[in-house]
């Protein structure tokens, strides 16, 4: 077991993730309350090849990043009502956690062993860092989803510029550009 470039174990969680109903009400609150900044910002999000329990999707999210020290926080807010993984959860829960990221050198392997223990996969889709990520349904025994997210170059790039901008942050320019 080794570490991703932000210092969490490469095979464990490496992000939390909230769903939010107004993403930048959401990362001033953050930023105010839990020191969490800055926030790296995509407005539209669909994925490449998104797959939602099994149909194409077409499913538009606003997504935000920013750091606890090592932990990755990430703010998802849906931009429509088209089904997905982000709106199943409000319907059934409300706006809060959603899911842990786990850090994967190996997707499908962890998507089938998933599987064979019984937990669907929820959606798939690429990701802006060249990989992809798998949600898995594990909500009938925990309370959120896991998500697999692919490791690769791709990944430390974007990432570790997240992470490196969090280090010593001061609190200034607290929205910064994904891309």
């Amino acid at each position: 077991m080794g570490q991703v470039i932000f210092g969490q174990p490469d095979n464990g969680i490496i992000q939390m993730s909230y769903v939010v109903k107004d993403i930048q009400a959401a990362m001033r609150q953050w930023s105010a309350n839990a020191r969490v900044g800055p926030w790296f910002l995509l407005d539209h999000f669909t994925g490449t090849n998104p797959i939602y329990r099994g149909q194409p999707s077409t499913a538009d999210v606003s997504i935000a990043m920013g750091f606890a020290g090592h932990m990755n926080i990430e703010l998802i807010q849906p931009n429509d009502n088209e089904p997905s993984v982000y709106k199943e959860w409000i319907d059934r829960k409300g706006f809060g956690f959603h899911h842990w990221g786990i850090a994967t050198r190996n997707l499908q392997a962890d998507v089938s062993a998933y599987q064979a223990r019984g937990h669907a996969l929820a959606f798939l889709a690429g990701v802006p860092s060249g990989g992809s990520v798998a949600y898995m349904d594990t909500t009938a025994e925990m309370p959120g989803y896991v998500e697999f997210i692919e490791l690769g170059e791709g990944f430390d790039a974007v990432f570790g510029r997240f992470y490196r901008e969090s280090q010593n942050w001061d609190g200034k320019d607290p929205i910064r550009s994904f891309i």
